[in-house]
């Protein structure tokens, strides 16, 4: 390696769509390459050709930029030490593969699935690690041929030494593993595809990755990595492995907790700024205290010093608290705009709805909105083809309410909506002839113009209904209070 610059990377494999664990190891390399002014490099792994998809991969890109985690090289950007792709990579592989095979460091395998699944078996029973025991270690020449000559394509293997694999974790500290429980590892498949361990460590040193941060699933996967670095004369990268996301009964988020995927997220409305905050919170990578953050305050706090080593709680409720408040914090026509889709998909024409009313219906709903997807709960209170009187409503009329209605709709027909201090001096004139007030005066309101018995301030329902449409909808709420 040859640069003194910091320089990470994040390199998911297109075969499903971005986990949000896998977002927030994402997010944690492109903070820790913006707070130390260094390079996020995105790199595609797609050596496993069966599994991978071009929709999976555009969707991961688009995913990443929704969250505005953008790469400094990578896919659409390129960079001087691509390509960004791994299998565009496989020809940088081969001048590594005969440095170890002539250093006796690696061996063809004949093992068939089948074998391989036997040997294993039999040393869980005798309960001992399952690893490779190099039965193909010691054939020799003429032995290989003649299973050659039987159409066996032979894998290669490394060639583990026994004893200690020690590497310093930057979260975790020091870290030792046997080489003996690690057995001989497949570094190139038999259909002539290098392994993840060993092409990750290849291009992490051609790409002069300087810092390796991901989940500490990995941890095996660098002590493999270590003994490849060794053998090949690299200088290894630092490595960082923070905790994982679990779900509330502590085991790995999986789709039984629930949404597990951004796009899931992203089509229940939660906002991205919202997404990335609580996914910085997560193992507290952003210390204590502070939960509501920018970005560039995130930026700026961000330490792998402070990264748990301990899982990080999925908590679904703290995300949608936090979406809550930047929802609330939106600034109304870039919220309007966000609104649409999820307006569409609650079954409206968004051609048909006038802007200006659509703004001041998005200003007076910003407050009760949980998610996006939440503005479909609250559009049929505005539009009186859609006004219905629920059955939670309909019970607070029929319990004494006609009263409060009435003096309401009387009220209303005398005076001027459009006066600037129309609606308080409407419910002061309401509340001295009722003598009532609070709970006893504002529901019956409430649910006699929304149909409703909770949502959106009345002060803001009224001034955008109108007066005919508010003396139509009392007349209706009389007729059941009576």
């Amino acid at each position: 390696m040859t640069s003194h610059r910091r320089r990470v990377r994040f390199a998911p494999s297109p075969t499903g769509d971005l986990h949000v664990g896998n977002a927030r190891t994402a997010l944690f390399n492109w903070l820790f390459a913006k707070h130390y002014g260094g390079d996020f490099i995105l790199r595609i792994e797609d050596t496993d050709q069966e599994r991978t998809s071009p929709v999976f991969e555009k969707n991961i890109l688009e995913d990443l930029k929704w969250l505005s985690i953008e790469w400094d090289e990578g896919p659409e950007k390129g960079g001087r030490l691509g390509p960004y792709h791994q299998i565009q990579r496989i020809d940088n592989y081969d001048k590594y593969i005969k440095e170890l095979i002539s250093a006796g460091k690696a061996y063809p395998c004949y093992c068939t699935e089948e074998e391989l699944e036997a040997e294993r078996a039999s040393l869980l029973s005798m309960r001992m690690m399952p690893r490779y025991m190099g039965r193909c270690k010691k054939l020799t020449d003429k032995e290989r041929e003649a299973l050659e000559s039987r159409g066996r394509k032979p894998a290669l293997r490394f060639n583990v030494d026994k004893g200690p694999i020690e590497f310093n974790d930057l979260i975790r500290g020091e870290m030792k593993f046997e080489g003996d429980a690690i057995g001989d590892f497949i570094i190139v498949r038999s259909n002539r595809i290098p392994s993840y361990n060993f092409a990750a460590v290849v291009d992490d040193h051609l790409m002069e990755i300087t810092h390796v941060i991901r989940g500490e699933d990995h941890l095996s996967n660098t002590a493999i990595q270590m003994l490849l670095y060794r053998a090949l004369d690299f200088r290894p990268p630092e490595f960082a492995h923070h905790s994982l996301i679990l779900g509330k009964d502590r085991t790995k988020l999986s789709k039984r907790h629930g949404s597990v995927t951004v796009r899931e997220f992203r089509n229940r409305g939660i906002l991205s700024p919202a997404l990335l905050n609580y996914l910085s919170l997560l193992g507290g990578s952003i210390g204590e205290g502070k939960e509501v953050a920018s970005m560039e305050e995130i930026i700026n706090m961000f330490s792998l010093d402070r990264a748990g080593k301990s899982g990080a709680i999925f908590d679904e409720g703290k995300l949608k608290w936090l979406n809550a408040i930047y929802i609330r914090n939106c600034d109304v026509d870039k919220l309007t705009e966000l609104l649409l889709p999820f307006i569409k998909e609650a079954g409206y024409d968004i051609d048909l709805m006038n802007r200006g009313w659509l703004h001041q219906v998005v200003a007076a709903l910003r407050d009760n909105l949980v998610t996006l997807a939440d503005v479909g709960l609250y559009l049929d209170i505005f539009i009186d083809d859609k006004y219905l009187i629920s059955d939670e409503a309909r019970a607070i009329l029929r319990e004494g309410a006609a009263a409060v209605v009435k003096v309401l709709r009387d009220e209303l027909e005398q005076n001027n909506i459009a006066e600037r201090d129309f609606y308080p001096n409407l419910i002061n004139s309401v509340r001295r002839k009722t003598g009532l007030k609070a709970k006893d005066l504002f529901l019956p309101i409430r649910a006699a113009v929304t149909g409703r018995t909770s949502g959106p301030e009345l002060e803001k329902v009224f001034a955008i209904l109108g007066k005919e449409s508010i003396v139509r909808r009392l007349e209706r709420a009389i007729q059941i209070a009576t």
